[in-house]
């Protein structure tokens, strides 16, 4: 069969070249007689791809040398118990930003390990929008300010970053990582799973400033601590070698074939904007977003109408536009039009919009 237009919000899509190559190498990866799914990640041929995912990351992102840039498991999830208990340990408080369900969950975990404070919060809108935050509402003595940058359930996304001041600002960047170039000396820590932009799932990517690190709390397991995974160069144990492969693939492939960040996220804005219009004149769909924070990674759309909603996402499954259905939390439809989404989805997607539209007056 045809590859279908996949708009998951994670696992997403990965760029063809890049699962072409995959497949190319996948019993003998650059004349080594075996699979990077077999080999010791301890041989100087894994530690050659490894190598490499992080010189092109840093490159592509500009990331400086004072960051340091660990391959880790456990999802985007485990962070949310690895952030407080690496950083969490001045004053042990620290500042949350409330945008959608992974903040939340990010902040009731941290809870367990200090004075976790909620200053700002978006739920009364059911997360439309982005809460405006002053330097007056910080913790004077915070150890971070904590924010998800991107709301893959809402579809919302932080245009400007608070201001922080001295107070190192951590941001869960998974759904947006790599759309667009980002200054990275704006955070003093930012993480990534890696299953929406980046490669496959199990790997999770940190770039944590390196004054910050080496003050984890004496529990703090050893495969959470920064300083210790730093020290290894991310391999205290075995790594996810495949996912960490695939996303040197998808490194390579946006800085080869698209010409890097800034050229993706002028591809970007323009897949969201042809969306976004269409919707905004449609009479049947509607995004809940507040227009001035409006994610371009996931665009979220209802009709107004739940079984009508159901009908859509089974109607546009079967013409081969697959998991568009919206979060359960929130319903209606979502399509997570991530870098490897080519344009021609967004097309084709649109017309099936209009077909629908018209079929259900």
């Amino acid at each position: 069969m045809n590859r279908v237009y996949n708009f998951s919000a994670g696992p997403s899509c990965l760029p063809l070249k890049v699962l072409e190559t995959a497949a190319r190498e996948m019993t003998n990866y650059n004349n080594s007689g075996m699979s990077v799914m077999e080999m010791s990640h301890r041989s100087s041929v894994y530690e050659g791809i490894i190598a490499e995912a992080q010189s092109l990351l840093r490159e592509i992102m500009g990331i400086p040398s004072n960051y340091k840039v660990l391959f880790l498991q456990g999802g985007a999830t485990l962070q949310f118990a690895g952030i407080p208990m690496n950083l969490m340990n001045g004053s042990r408080k620290a500042d949350y930003i409330i945008t959608g369900q992974f903040s939340k969950n990010a902040f009731d975990e941290a809870l367990k390990y200090g004075d976790a404070k909620a200053i700002a919060s978006s739920k009364d809108e059911n997360f439309t929008y982005i809460p405006d935050v002053t330097p007056d509402m910080i913790t004077g003595d915070a150890d971070y300010v904590y924010i998800c940058e991107n709301n893959t359930i809402f579809g919302t996304k932080y245009k400007t970053l608070p201001k922080t001041g001295n107070i190192p600002l951590v941001a869960d960047i998974s759904s947006c990582i790599l759309s667009g170039p980002v200054d990275i000396t704006k955070y003093g820590l930012a993480y990534a799973g890696a299953q929406k932009n980046m490669g496959p799932s199990g790997l999770t990517v940190v770039i944590v400033r390196e004054d910050l690190i080496g003050k984890a709390r004496p529990e703090t397991p050893k495969i959470t601590d920064y300083k210790i995974q730093a020290e290894n160069d991310s391999m205290i144990n075995t790594p996810p070698c495949y996912a960490i492969y695939v996303a040197m693939l998808v490194f390579k492939w946006l800085k080869e074939d698209i010409g890097g960040l800034e050229a993706i996220q002028k591809i970007n804005i323009d897949k969201a904007n042809l969306l976004y219009d269409f919707i905004d004149n449609s009479k049947l769909y509607k995004n809940p977003v507040k227009k001035e924070f409006r994610s371009i990674m996931n665009v979220t759309f209802i009709t107004g109408d739940n079984d009508l909603d159901s009908k859509f996402a089974k109607e546009a499954e079967k013409a081969g536009f697959v998991n568009i259905k919206g979060h359960r939390s929130v319903g209606g439809m979502r399509a997570s039009i991530y870098n490897a989404m080519p344009a021609e989805g967004i097309k084709d997607l649109i017309e099936f919009m209009k077909k629908f539209e018209i079929e259900n007056k």
